[in-house]
């Protein structure tokens, strides 16, 4: 208490450490910080933070009132500190609003989903329009891996081409699919991609 009141007293001098500070003023900035960021560690370092400038201009100047300004360097630092927090809290909740936007539209889309449609006229009509639409033999060898259910390289042997060939002409309607069937890519993927 003495040496609190020799610093309140006694800021003319330059002899003060930045000790003689801590050991006064932390509890005090700490228990300060603390009521408004109800954070410990985020308090510490507010404290110390605040305890550091005020010492630093307390070494550039004379301070008449040291507690005063105390008082408005933990104001200000708690605020920036609430501030940043307002900042990630906002876009936390942007992320998680997107996030159920998102979960509900998959669950809308999933509950939609009916098997029947599956082999639907539709989706029947555009698969064959789409394969139809490629070159005789992307067809021919789409058809071979995705409903004759043979190997890259079996394919490569009958068609007399490269394995990578086949990779190609395989891309090649497997993107068109994609294009075509849009509005059906679950059941794309379902039946097409992964092979």
């Amino acid at each position: 208490m003495e040496q609190s009141k020799a610093i309140i007293m006694d800021v003319q001098t330059t002899t003060i450490s930045f000790n003689d500070i801590y050991t006064s003023y932390y509890r005090k900035a700490f228990l300060f910080a603390k009521s408004y960021v109800h954070d410990d560690l985020a308090a510490e370092d507010i404290a110390s933070d605040s305890l550091i400038k005020l010492w630093e201009r307390m070494k550039e100047e004379e301070i008449a009132y040291v507690q005063p300004l105390l008082l408005t360097i933990l104001k200000n630092k708690s605020l920036d500190h609430l501030k940043h927090d307002e900042i990630k809290r906002n876009v936390f909740d942007n992320l998680t609003d997107w996030y159920h936007q998102e979960l509900d539209m998959r669950i809308s889309n999933l509950e939609a989903c009916d098997p029947d449609e599956i082999f639907s006229d539709e989706v029947t009509r555009i698969v064959q329009e789409t394969l139809h639409s490629l070159s005789e033999q992307t067809r021919r060898i789409f058809e071979m891996s995705r409903f004759e259910d043979k190997s890259n390289k079996e394919i490569a042997e009958i068609m007399g081409i490269s394995v990578k060939g086949i990779d190609y002409h395989i891309s090649k309607a497997l993107k068109e699919l994609r294009v075509t069937l849009k509005d059906y890519l679950p059941l794309f993927y379902f039946f097409f991609y992964f092979h």
